[in-house]
């Protein structure tokens, strides 16, 4: 667009389609009906979460895919639950913090590039492991593929890095 509408290096804020309009601040009182929404729309499902020593999360088409993966993984003996968010936003902090206290590490699963893995990050800050495995482009991931990253993440040490894998991916380290 280049530099066309400047004076001597002025700077222009656009702030709506009417261009006279005055730059809005942030108005804390415009959160507070959201306050209270927030905490009565949050959904989301647990399987298995009770004697969990790991966690999975995904939502969507991840999350009933995940599942899948989870029975298998519990009929090897492998003590892990769901976290199945049905809404990702507002996001499910309470029940996730408390599963921090609980399990030794989480594995997140999405259909896109980690953008649930943030939130997770965020509540989890670090007391636990947890991995990433997503898949991008409509790709739909496999319950055997869950199923292999919920093992590794059962039998091999894990950090409080971030291990992100994107299936497909040759540069993230793992197929």
């Amino acid at each position: 667009m280049g530099r066309a509408g400047r004076q001597n290096g002025e700077k222009h804020l656009l702030t709506s389609i009417n261009l006279d309009a005055p730059p809005r601040g942030y108005e804390p009182a415009a959160d507070e009906p959201l306050a209270g929404n927030r905490s009565n729309e949050v959904r989301w499902k647990g399987y298995y979460l009770d004697d969990a020593e790991f966690v999975v999360i995904g939502f969507g088409t991840a999350g009933r895919i995940s599942l899948s993966a989870v029975r298998a993984a519990r009929e090897q003996g492998i003590k892990v639950g769901l976290l199945r968010p049905i809404t990702v936003a507002p996001f499910p902090t309470k029940i996730l913090d408390e599963l921090t206290e609980k399990v030794e590490g989480f594995l997140v699963v999405e259909m896109n590039a980690g953008q649930m893995l943030e939130d997770v990050r965020l509540v989890v800050r670090g007391r636990k492991p947890v991995e990433f495995f997503g898949r991008m482009g409509g790709v739909v991931p496999f319950p055997d593929e869950v199923l292999t990253e919920i093992k590794r993440l059962a039998t091999e040490p894990q950090t409080t890095e971030v291990t992100p894998v994107i299936a497909g991916w040759p540069a993230c380290g793992r197929p």
